[in-house]
C-alpha cells in the first residue's frame, strides 16, 4: 500500500494506478479542479501526503501547477510520453504498471526555496544541451531521475527545484551511458 494519495486527472487514471498498485487515488476531473477538490486533496496531504500524477502534456502539467500553487508540499511523480502513449492518446491511462512503480517510487518533493545548484554551465558539462543528442539525453536522464523529460530551461530548474545532487545527476548520466 503506498502511503500518500496519489492525485490523477480522470478515472481511466484511477485504473490504471489502481493496476499498478494499492493506493488511494483522488481524480480531479481535469481542468475543472474545484475548491471542493482542492479541499480534498490539502486534507489528504495533511493526513497522509500527496503524489501528483498526472499526463505529461500540457494540460497534465497546468494541472500540476494549480495543484502545487494551492497545496504546498506535494510530491510530483512523472512519466514521459513515450511511456505513456497508446496511438494518438497520450496519457497515465496508457503506462505499464511497471512504469507507473517506477514514478511513484521517484516522486519528488519540488522545493519553493531556490537553491541553485546547478547552472546553465553543467547543463553543457554533462551534454544536456548545446549537443546534436542533448535532447535524447534530457529524455533519458529526466527519466532516471523521476524529474521528467522538459527543454533545456525546464530542466535546469527541476535539477535545482527538486534538489538533485550532483552525485544523483553523475550517477544517472553514467547509468544512461553515452548516447
Amino acid at each position: 500500500m503506498i502511503k500518500e494519495v496519489i492525485v490523477v486527472e480522470g478515472r481511466d487514471d484511477i485504473s490504471a494506478i489502481k493496476r499498478a498498485v494499492d493506493a488511494d487515488v483522488i481524480a480531479v476531473g481535469g481542468f475543472g479542479i474545484n475548491k471542493k477538490v482542492i479541499d480534498k486533496i490539502i486534507d489528504a496531504n495533511k493526513r497522509r501526503g500527496v503524489i501528483v500524477f498526472t499526463d505529461p502534456d500540457f494540460a497534465g502539467e497546468k494541472i500540476r501547477r494549480i495543484i502545487t500553487k494551492r497545496v504546498k508540499g506535494v510530491k510530483h511523480a512523472r512519466i514521459n510520453q513515450q511511456d505513456a502513449t497508446k496511438g494518438d492518446d497520450i496519457g497515465v491511462e496508457n503506462a505499464s504498471p511497471e512504469v507507473i512503480i517506477k514514478a511513484l517510487q521517484n516522486a519528488k518533493v519540488e522545493m519553493t526555496e531556490k537553491i541553485n545548484t546547478f547552472s546553465i554551465s553543467d547543463m553543457i558539462f554533462f551534454k544536456l544541451t548545446g549537443d546534436p543528442k542533448s535532447k535524447e539525453r534530457r529524455d533519458l536522464v529526466g527519466r532516471e531521475l523521476g524529474i521528467g523529460y522538459a527543454n533545456t530551461a525546464q530542466f535546469l530548474s527541476r535539477l535545482n527545484n527538486f534538489r538533485i545532487t550532483k552525485e544523483e545527476l553523475i550517477h544517472a548520466i553514467k547509468k544512461v551511458g553515452d548516447i
